[in-house]
């Protein structure tokens, strides 16, 4: 570590998902990569119509390798309208999960612009190489932005991490205490990189994810905060379900926490239910509700052909009383290991003047 002064110290935070969003980045899947074997084209017409959703709320960026994979994603996409919200950078990655390689963006009151923050990236314990190309997606998009980047020199997942805004963040132990990613750290030094690199004050931990999850339990299928004192949790109602005992074991954890300055406020605790197993070549895939992208105008829901699918967007419904809940049928995608919030990851604005004006 550096004497420099970290974002925290520079007065930068990480922004909640709901904030303003100057623009939404994805990386475009690779014909020959491995997130989708022998089910490129199967999962296109998901894939087309998140980013036509997301159109109707903001600008779409989107990742690509060359001309020829430009080509091959404007196919896809070309005939959706709004096309002048989308733009294509020639930013090479090896995967399409934005999320993990992608840059966490942060932003500072005091002072107008955003940042970036570099983690190191190994691919969720080098279980996927090669991940070269993915690992340095965040600084090329700060030369890109223009703006400053810091190094944490510390492993770390977009979707291991859920903030509310205003000073706490939520992980599980499953993920980033394990020795795949950061054995020379200890827990206090993580939570201390934590703090002084996402702008953060309180660390909430969960502690495992569900089956078949091989992020070993990021907390985006888990937990997330809809507001700053508010989180949904998923649950599995089946006892004879390898999910029900760890879930319920967070949502115990969720009810036992306090936040805030004093951590005297409990957190509102909202239930998600969980899908309907779903075993593909068999392998149990990591489906949740809890893999959500809120957006600025609307929330994507991945849905799965599932008696529960109703009853996730309802009560994500009364979460999101202000934007329109969008569900997309992901029982294609789902065989990539990760839905909506794997694939994204929000920009968002860089300051908000006097006059509320929102600016880039």
């Amino acid at each position: 570590m550096s004497a420099e002064k970290t974002p925290a110290q520079l007065g930068y935070r990480m922004p909640a998902e709901w904030e303003p969003h100057a623009a939404t980045w994805l990386s475009w899947p690779r014909r020959e990569g491995i997130s989708f074997p022998d089910s490129f084209d199967k999962v296109l017409p998901a894939l087309r119509e998140m980013v036509g959703a997301l159109t109707e709320s903001e600008a779409v960026c989107i990742n690509v390798v060359n001309g020829a994979h430009e080509a091959e994603a404007r196919s896809a996409l070309d005939s959706l309208p709004r096309q002048e919200c989308i733009t294509y950078y020639e930013i090479p990655t090896n995967e399409p999960w934005c999320r993990d390689h992608g840059p966490i963006f942060l932003t500072r009151a005091a002072k107008a612009g955003l940042a970036i923050v570099d983690w190191d990236y190994n691919a969720w314990g080098n279980k996927y190489p090669p991940f070269d190309l993915d690992e340095v997606v965040p600084t090329r998009i700060a030369d890109l932005l223009k703006v400053p980047v810091f190094y944490p020199k510390m492993i770390l997942e977009g979707g291991s991490i859920e903030v509310n805004g205003a000073g706490t963040l939520m992980t599980s132990e499953s993920c980033l205490l394990n020795r795949n990613r950061n054995p020379n750290l200890s827990r206090d030094e993580i939570e201390q990189r934590l703090r002084d690199f996402l702008g953060v004050t309180e660390i909430l931990w969960l502690g495992d994810g569900i089956e078949g999850d091989d992020t070993d339990g990021h907390i985006d299928d888990l937990a997330r905060f809809v507001a700053e004192t508010k989180v949904v949790t998923v649950v599995e109602e089946n006892r004879d379900d390898a999910n029900f005992k760890p879930l319920q074991e967070n949502l115990g954890r969720l009810r036992e926490m306090k936040i805030g300055p004093a951590k005297r406020d409990k957190l509102d605790i909202v239930t998600l239910p969980m899908p309907r197993r779903i075993v593909r070549e068999e392998l149990r895939l990591p489906a949740s509700y809890a893999n959500f992208y809120i957006a600025n105008k609307l929330v994507l829901v991945p849905t799965f052909a599932d008696p529960a699918d109703n009853l996730a967007l309802s009560v994500l419904e009364k979460c999101f009383p202000s934007r329109r809940i969008v569900g997309i049928d992901c029982r294609e995608l789902i065989w990539g290991l990760g839905t909506f919030h794997c694939l994204t990851q929000q920009q968002p604005i860089s300051y908000i003047t006097d006059d509320n004006s929102l600016h880039r």
